[in-house]
């Protein structure tokens, strides 16, 4: 089991780096399943607002309720998330790798795609998953203290998935 994490301070760096990475792998044929959340820089975040791009092909799902302006609260829409789930679910199998790009509160509570994450780790792939600072403790205690942080930079990040995927191949 080949499990890595990132976690940054600055969540939107995180994505951008998953995002750059999966894009890189992609270019060099480094067949992925998951998700990442790709990063406008030209677009200012909004809170709560998510939209995932599925790998491999980029698809995108946004998993998100459409609140009304002025009203709090998370907008994340649970059904939409678990079919997005589903196609993940579907793509592993041709994969060499899972990229999640969040362990968030519905992988905490055991759902969302940590079955997903488990399927990899019993087929030998390497996993990479983002995590937000707030939720490092939970995400440590489901990894079982058998995840290793990689940095919040994209080199470092892909040499690490290409030698993991070589060396599940193997």
């Amino acid at each position: 089991m080949d499990i890595r994490y990132v976690c940054s301070e600055d969540e939107r760096r995180t994505d951008a780096v998953l995002a750059a990475v999966a894009e890189r792998a992609a270019q060099q044929g480094i067949a992925l399943a998951g998700t990442v959340q790709p990063v406008d820089p030209d677009v200012p975040p909004e809170k709560c607002h998510i939209v995932l791009a599925l790998l491999p092909d980029g698809e995108r799902r946004d998993i998100s309720y459409p609140l009304q302006p002025g009203h709090e609260g998370c907008r994340l829409n649970p059904g939409a998330l678990e079919e997005a789930v589903v196609v993940v679910q579907r793509r592993l199998p041709g994969a060499q790798a899972l990229v999640v790009n969040k362990f968030g509160k519905q992988e905490a509570a055991g759902r969302g795609l940590v079955h997903a994450i488990g399927e990899a780790c019993a087929r030998g792939i390497p996993v990479l998953i983002g995590v937000s600072p707030a939720l490092l403790d939970a995400f440590l205690g489901f990894a079982d203290g058998r995840a290793e942080r990689l940095p919040a930079e994209e080199a470092p990040i892909f040499d690490w998935l290409r030698t993991g995927c070589a060396a599940s191949a193997a």
